[in-house]
């Protein structure tokens, strides 16, 4: 089971996890993290090698979280353009896809291996769908998808990867391909959460930043930093929450604390 709530207030630590938190002071060193960035793709490839296809369940509650996804169905001649950055292997595209026959799909990932995963779906046609390998801190994004096209960005588990310090570079990227007045619709790793708890001393990159085993990165983000980072871009918030999720295994007794932000912002 598992309930859920929606809010501005971020989630109370115990004080056990508080003193844990304090505790881990140490930060990984400057030529490691050096190392972590620059042979960030080559984790994610090795991720996707390792995991193929299996390891992200098919995310078919987009449309229940966002509405604008459903746009299409109340104009059946209604063609919507969305991209998703950082698509992975498909797991939000490919549900998409086929909920709503009036979508055209622009997709890109950091990872050649997971592009090419995707182009291998029987569900990928051309026809509706364009993918192709981004670095989205430093490939422009004009170079396939023209100016002020695009209905909608999904940007879903996707920035907690990138380091801090080029998240916004990301945003402005997006920036030039999204139809003034349309959303980037963003979904990511909240402050607290419970894989921020479960980091091992010694993966600590910065402030609510890690380093996993497989050497892949997860910053967990704040309501304030978010709402700084996309204004600072250009974009105006709609909407910017902490969504709280605890999901509950009776059998074990096991209650494990999740932490989303879940949050729309806006191309004036």
């Amino acid at each position: 089971g598992a309930f859920q709530k929606k809010g501005h207030s971020a989630r109370i630590l115990s004080p056990e996890e508080a003193e844990r938190l304090a505790k881990d002071k140490v930060l990984v060193s400057e030529f490691k993290q050096l190392k972590l960035e620059k042979e960030a793709q080559k984790n994610w490839d090795l991720f996707y090698k390792r995991n193929s296809t299996n390891f992200f369940k098919d995310r078919h509650w987009t449309t229940r979280e966002f509405q604008e996804l459903k746009a299409c169905w109340a104009f059946t001649d209604q063609k919507l353009t969305i991209l998703e950055a950082g698509c992975g292997v498909g797991n939000c595209l490919f549900p998409l896809l086929e909920e709503d026959q009036n979508i055209f799909a622009y997709a890109c990932d950091f990872s050649p291996r997971a592009v090419e995963y995707v182009k291998k779906n029987a569900l990928y046609s051309t026809e509706r769908c364009k993918v192709f390998q981004c670095d989205l801190t430093k490939d422009d994004l004009l170079e396939n998808i023209p100016a002020d096209s695009v209905d909608v960005v999904t940007l879903i588990f996707v920035l907690s990867a990138i380091h801090p310090d080029k998240m916004h570079l990301v945003l402005k990227n997006i920036y030039k391909v999204l139809k003034p007045g349309k959303c980037v619709l963003f979904r990511d790793y909240g402050l607290y959460d419970h894989a921020m708890l479960r980091f091992k001393s010694g993966s600590k990159l910065g402030e609510n930043f890690y380093v996993r085993q497989d050497g892949t990165r997860s910053y967990f983000f704040t309501e304030e930093f978010l709402s700084q980072l996309f204004k600072a871009a250009g974009y105006e918030q709609v909407v910017n929450e902490y969504v709280q999720r605890e999901t509950v295994n009776r059998k074990e007794d096991l209650h494990v604390p999740r932490v989303f932000l879940q949050s729309k912002f806006q191309k004036p």
